[in-house]
């Protein structure tokens, strides 16, 4: 049982809501099966090509610490907001309620959504490639866009398993995944020691903009990920506490994101090409290595994609639409072929993928805000279960104030794009809070304009 009992929740108020999105009934994931689910769902080719975009900026040393301290702001935030779904047991969309109402949530869910869906796309796109060259190696078979449609199919039905599926998944990919990222990083920096060497020679690096942006970069990949980290924290046991969440976040995503930056930096500076398939599957030296380096490569998208980029959107479908889990699963796969994902993995793809991350992190960063405003400042933390899930109930409609704040706070980003998660946080969460105590309700609101009393 959750941590809020189920049986106080007023069994009429879900009798027409999915099982999915009430609150969680069996708690699954403990500290190794969690740590597990993120480690294998944070091997994003979009970490290569974030640090394949810092060639010719940072030196090796300053990415490193530029990815470690993007890696430990995520950690914190995903504590922040995930507190709320392992406190009662309740999704990402759900949860939303509180800040935007019940209509209003649309708005951040499909903010949330599409960039979760452009990365499902871009990555089964990047690991179908993978596929393809092996079976091209072995067997002299090439059709990519068959395996991109089979590899697409696949994920979609190891998703509609659910977390329980999704565990055990990412449980037995954990260790492989590590194993072969630190032999990758091995092979990169030994086979091409002396072109990174040269690489790197004449680059001073900076700790000035270039640098805080790069934190940005990689913080950027995982902003998704941070405002829905209630999916993820409301199927954690009850006894564990946010000080080891946070250990948890850390340990699993500090490492992960290390190797595959660092994959992404050295080998683009010693080839000139960012593409991963591309480049490992014409450098390893045995065709043994090749084979398992791709394989690799196409599994590591398969636990990021379930885990991160089909269950969010699968959610806001499910709230928006009325599906069945099941059917929009099968609607995010066919959103990610539509947004033509082999014109995303071009020779500028790295350059254009880091502007696209942030890009839609000064949306995601004013979401972040007004949720941590309204959750910890507002509310202190205390929700009413049974307001969350009535529909005609405090939180009808669309709070103004929440929509007002994520408008401005995003207009403020877009001056420094480069900071845009970052310089969006403060704007947005006090205009939230001002606009909360003019309508003098720092408890639920009522529809109408923002100044209802």
């Amino acid at each position: 049982m959750s941590i809020v009992e189920n049986k106080n929740l007023n069994p009429e108020l879900v009798a027409n809501v999915n099982e999915d999105l009430q609150p969680t009934k069996e708690r699954i994931m403990g500290s190794l099966s969690y740590t597990a689910s993120f480690l294998g769902g944070c091997v994003s080719i979009g970490t290569f090509s974030m640090g394949a975009s810092l060639i010719g900026v940072l030196t090796i040393t300053q990415a490193i610490l530029a990815m470690a301290i993007g890696c430990l702001v995520i950690a914190v935030a995903l504590v922040l907001i995930g507190n709320c779904g392992h406190k009662y047991g309740i999704p990402y969309i759900v949860q939303l309620r509180s800040s935007f109402g019940t209509a209003g949530v649309k708005i951040p869910g499909v903010l949330r959504g599409l960039p979760a869906i452009v990365w499902f796309g871009f990555q089964s796109w990047v690991g179908a490639g993978a596929i393809n060259s092996c079976f091209k190696i072995l067997w002299g078979f090439d059709n990519l866009p068959v395996i991109f449609a089979l590899f697409t199919i696949l994920q979609v039905s190891l998703a509609i398993k659910g977390f329980h599926g999704i565990k055990w998944l990412e449980n037995f990919s954990c260790v492989f995944i590590v194993a072969i990222l630190a032999y990758m990083l091995y092979i990169v920096n030994t086979k091409f020691a002396v072109d990174i060497s040269s690489s790197f020679a004449g680059i001073k690096g900076t700790w000035g903009m270039p640098f805080w942006a790069a934190t940005t970069s990689f913080l950027g990949i995982y902003s998704t990920m941070i405002i829905n980290a209630s999916d993820y924290s409301r199927n954690l046991k009850d006894e564990i506490r946010p000080v080891k969440t946070g250990s948890i976040y850390a340990i699993a995503i500090l490492p992960v994101t290390l190797f595959m930056g660092l994959i992404g930096l050295l080998v683009t500076a010693a080839t000139g090409n960012s593409d991963p398939v591309v480049v490992f599957s014409t450098t390893m030296g045995s065709k043994f290595l090749t084979v398992v380096t791709l394989l690799f490569i196409a599994f590591a998208q398969v636990t990021t994609n379930v885990l991160n980029n089909i269950v969010p959107p699968a959610y806001v479908l499910m709230e928006s639409f009325k599906m069945k889990w099941t059917h929009a699963t099968i609607l995010v796969g066919i959103l990610s072929v539509c947004v033509m994902p082999w014109k995303l993995v071009t020779a500028d793809s790295a350059a254009g993928l880091s502007l696209f991350t942030k890009f839609y992190s000064a949306f995601l960063g004013p979401i972040f805000a007004v949720m941590v405003v309204d959750y910890y400042i507002l509310r202190k933390s205390q929700l009413d279960i049974n307001m969350m899930y009535d529909k005609e109930g405090p939180f009808k409609g669309i709070n103004w104030a929440a929509v007002i704040a994520i408008v401005l706070g995003s207009l403020t980003s877009v001056f420094v794009m480069d900071l845009s998660w970052y310089v969006s946080l403060i704007p947005t969460g006090v205009v939230y809070y001002i606009l909360m105590k003019v309508m003098k309700s720092a408890a639920p609101f009522r529809t109408g304009t923002i100044f209802d009393k």
